[in-house]
């Protein structure tokens, strides 16, 4: 996993990684593996959004506060 990776390369990775642990023909240790490091694209793809979702409540960007 890259450290500067955008929300959706992330989303992408792990798009292909659910795929491939859903096919179930590869070893356990690889299966493990991927796992892993699904667990770490997911919380960086939670960081991100909670990221956003700071940024759009600091600007104000409440959309029901608009008439």
């Amino acid at each position: 996993m890259k450290e500067k990776s955008t929300f959706e390369d992330n989303m992408n990775e792990l798009g292909r990684i659910v795929s491939e642990l859903e096919k179930g023909d590869i070893p356990l240790e690889k299966a493990v593996q991927l796992y892993a490091e699904g667990v770490k694209l997911a919380a960086s793809c939670r960081k991100q959004l909670d990221k956003a979702q700071i940024k759009i409540t600091e600007d104000g960007g409440d959309i029901s506060s608009e008439k």
